[in-house]
C-alpha cells in the first residue's frame, strides 16, 4: 500500500514551498519505484499564500484522522500574510503532537519548524529554522526548547527541518528517502531530470 503524506497549508503560506512536496510527491505516482499519496488539508475552506496564489485544500481539517497517513509536511510562510494564525492554532499543535507520538514523519521547511517548536515536540531535539533577520525566528525555536543547529538541514529521529526556500527540494526529497528508499528518490531525480544519465 502506496506511503500517505498530509501537507498542511497555513493561511500565508510559502507557496514554493508547498509545491515541492507536491511536484516531487507527484513525480513519485508518476515515475517513481514506490508511488506515494498526498493529501492536502487546512483550517479554512481556501487559503491564500504570501504571494497571492489562492488554493483550495482537499479535505476539511475536521476529516483528517492521523492514522491515515505516515507523514505530515508543513511549509513555512510569512506572518504579515497570516501565517502565524493557523500555524499556531491549537487544533493543528495538537495534530503535530499526534504525529509525533506515533513516530510518524514531520517534514517543514524554513518558518514550518515554528510550530513543530510551539507545539513541544522539540524540546530538547535539533531543530533549525530561518537564519535572517538577526536570527530572530532561530531564538524563537530555542525559546521553545529545541536545540538549534546552524545548519540548512537537519534530522532528529522523525522531525525535519530547514532554513528557507532553497532548502524545499532537498526537504521533499529527503521525505521520500525516509519514507520509502534512495533508489526511489533517484529514480524520480533522473525522470525529472536531476539526474542526467
Amino acid at each position: 500500500m502506496a506511503k500517505k503524506v498530509l501537507l498542511f497549508l497555513s493561511q500565508g503560506f510559502e507557496a514554493y514551498e508547498a509545491s515541492v512536496f507536491t511536484d516531487v510527491i507527484g513525480w513519485s505516482r508518476e515515475a517513481g519505484i514506490l508511488p506515494i499519496d498526498l493529501v492536502t488539508t487546512g483550517l479554512r475552506p481556501t487559503i491564500k499564500c504570501y504571494w497571492n496564489l489562492i488554493v483550495q485544500p482537499e479535505i476539511s481539517f475536521d476529516k483528517v484522522n492521523s492514522e491515515d497517513y505516515d507523514a505530515l509536511a508543513i511549509p513555512g510562510g510569512a506572518g504579515a500574510a497570516g501565517f502565524y494564525e493557523d500555524a499556531y492554532d491549537e487544533r493543528f499543535l495538537n495534530l503535530i503532537r499526534e504525529f509525533d507520538k506515533k513516530g510518524k514523519l514531520i517534514a517543514s521547511i524554513c518558518v514550518g519548524a515554528l510550530p513543530i517548536g510551539k507545539s513541544g515536540v522539540l524540546k530538547n531535539r535539533k531543530a533549525t529554522t530561518w537564519d535572517l533577520n538577526d536570527g530572530a525566528r532561530r531564538k524563537q525555536l530555542a525559546d521553545f526548547g529545541a536545540i538549534v543547529q546552524d545548519k540548512q538541514l537537519v534530522i532528529d529521529n522523525n522531525i525535519i527541518t530547514s532554513t528557507g526556500p532553497a532548502t524545499s527540494l532537498d526537504v521533499a526529497f529527503k521525505l521520500i528517502e525516509m519514507l520509502t528508499d534512495i533508489q526511489n528518490v533517484n529514480e524520480i531525480k533522473r525522470n525529472m531530470r536531476f539526474i542526467t544519465n
